[in-house]
């Protein structure tokens, strides 16, 4: 597939579709995976090569355990490669052999974008060995600590993909749609979150079952969970039932196709989950309150409602249309209203659950705890005092976030190296909560129309467009427009935003200009006003941008610390 993207051989209709003669190398080897057909063959190969790296890896593992794991992941492949042959065959042929291709979407032309699928699919795909793999340990009553430190390493290496996955799809959201936002809970970007919910409470779930035989339904429930996810987001992204700027055809013989698949694998892994799951050791499995599976506990409850939420705001207005043909889009508002609140428990049990022992623990020598949290409270009311009007809600939050921020900071230097990568994840994650919240707080726009030459200017910021040039590339004609912004400091940049008109297929894209700093990112973007003259130009100044990134960056590395972890 990919020798016929970079020969350009048009007799191919996934080729003649999604390539053109004049892309550039890159973007012909991305166009394999660009598409339906090819995104297919992708996941596919990823499939076959996860099963093989199984039986290579488990060489100690009972023998009917990796068959029978191998059955059930076999079953998912040949319903996928039925899938392709069936309704999405990416080697259909032409003739007569056209000249030329229709080319890829502009705004997939993007390197970001190249390598965002096949990372994602690495982090999706990698759930089915472990949906695989717990259908057969259920099936052999072979759920175990030994069976959990085997399989963590799977869930290990989804998750950070899939970590990764995401990251590189909100880089690229960012940058090229040019909102000038990084999450706009689109139902697609839904679909990639919560399968990632349902893996990071599987993560957390089998390190209790790796030291007691506890939560073994927990992980169960969960690893059919998470695939299941992949699979209904598989769906919903191919049947064309969401409107997104992510979707892919409108066909809807491929999403009852599967759809039919998706209830098959449910209906088999709920008949193996209540018939072969036994609980023999109803050993008192009563949790102390105050321990560290109790916490975990308590966060699966949590992870739990939020995955609950995102899967209703994302499932809800498909249900609606059906019923009453009413067309709703669910927003950050409801998002907002629902998450929040939770998140503040969520942080402080996230920051107090790793300081406790397995099993039982005791509140002596915490006092560091409460003064930790009355500096976090003080901290947070400081920063607010100037700026925010919903000053309590927010106080709450940050102060909460910055608690968790000052207990991982601490633990790096009275741990050391102990728990060095729970540390790091758990660091990372109260840099994102904490950038996230500052980035909403403190974060500015302006929207004019201006002609050549005009200025804008408020009492924090003066926009002057100097000029505008052209510049012509292999596949597209670039409009430049030159602009000098001047901030409240008297410091000016220069701006140079594009507007690019692709050859194959005819289509306007924007092109952001972003000056990035260690405290702020400074992004322009214009876009043509139809039938006049000048440019409707957005400007926005947006704080701690590049921390939202170093900080998944920071999570994905305490995942994969943790993953190269050797087991003592």
């Amino acid at each position: 597939m990919i020798i016929s993207f970079v020969l350009s051989d048009f007799s191919n209709e996934t080729v003649f579709n999604n390539s053109h003669t004049t892309k550039p190398f890159f973007y012909k080897i991305a166009g394999t995976w660009g598409n339906h057909e090819g995104s297919l063959l992708l996941w596919l190969l990823v499939l076959t090569l996860f099963i093989f790296i199984f039986i290579l890896k488990t060489k100690n593992q009972p023998i009917k355990y990796k068959l029978l794991t191998l059955i059930f992941q076999q079953i998912i492949i040949i319903g996928f490669f039925l899938f392709l042959i069936e309704t999405s065959n990416p080697f259909n042929y032409l003739f007569p052999i056209p000249v030329e291709g229709l080319g890829l979407n502009p705004i997939l032309q993007d390197p970001a974008l190249a390598i965002h699928p096949p990372i994602l699919y690495l982090g999706y795909v990698g759930s089915s060995i472990i949906f695989s793999s717990a259908l057969a340990a259920t099936s052999l009553n072979l759920v175990s600590k030994k069976w959990a430190s085997h399989i963590k390493k799977w869930i290990l290496a989804s998750w950070v993909f899939l970590t990764l996955g995401i990251l590189l799809g909100s880089i690229w959201a960012y940058y090229e749609l040019g909102w000038g936002g990084f999450w706009f809970w689109d139902p697609v970007e839904n679909v990639s979150l919560m399968p990632w919910l349902a893996l990071t409470t599987l993560l957390h779930c089998i390190l209790v079952l790796e030291r007691k035989s506890i939560l073994s339904s927990w992980v169960i429930i969960l690893s059919i969970a998470t695939f299941t996810l992949s699979m209904c987001g598989t769906f919903l992204v191919r049947s064309g039932i969401l409107n997104s700027v992510h979707t892919f055809a409108n066909d809807p013989e491929r999403g009852l196709f599967i759809l039919i698949f998706l209830f098959i694998l449910i209906f088999i892994s709920l008949f193996i989950f209540f018939f072969f799951n036994k609980n023999e050791e109803k050993i008192s499995h009563s949790f102390f309150w105050l321990s560290k599976e109790t916490s975990i506990l308590i966060n699966n409850w949590f992870m739990m409602y939020f995955l609950s939420v995102v899967l209703i705001g994302t499932v809800y207005p498909i249900f609606l249309d059906v019923i009453t043909s009413e067309k709703i889009s669910v927003g950050p508002p409801f998002y907002n209203k629902l998450l929040v609140p939770f998140l503040i428990p969520f942080l402080l049990m996230m920051a107090i659950g790793p300081r406790l022992k397995w099993i039982k623990s005791q509140l002596e020598d915490k006092i560091y705890l409460i003064i930790l949290l009355i500096i976090s409270i003080l901290l947070a009311y400081l920063i607010l005092k100037n700026f925010s009007q919903n000053i309590l809600i927010n106080t709450v939050l940050i102060s909460s976030a910055f608690y968790l921020f000052f207990i991982s900071l601490r633990d790096f230097f009275v741990d050391k190296l102990k728990n060095i990568s729970q540390n790091i994840a758990h660091f990372g994650f109260s840099i994102f909560i904490l950038s996230i919240l500052f980035n909403n707080l403190f974060s500015s726009e302006i929207i004019t129309n201006l002609k050549v030459g005009e200025t804008f200017e408020n009492s924090e910021t003066k926009i002057v467009f100097e000029s505008v040039n052209q510049k012509q590339e292999t596949n597209y004609k670039s409009i430049i427009a030159n602009f000098n912004i001047q901030n409240s400091n008297g410091e000016i940049d220069k701006f140079s935003p594009e507007l690019r008109i692709y050859n194959q297929p005819i289509i306007v894209t924007s092109e952001a200009d972003i000056k990035t700093t260690l405290m702020e990112d400074r992004f322009i973007v214009i876009n043509l006003v139809q039938n006049q003259n000048f440019f409707n130009v957005r400007y926005q100044v947006k704080p701690f941008m590049l921390w939202i990134w170093l900080s998944v960056i920071l999570i994905s590395i305490g995942g994969l610390l943790s993953f190269l972890k050797k087991r003592s």
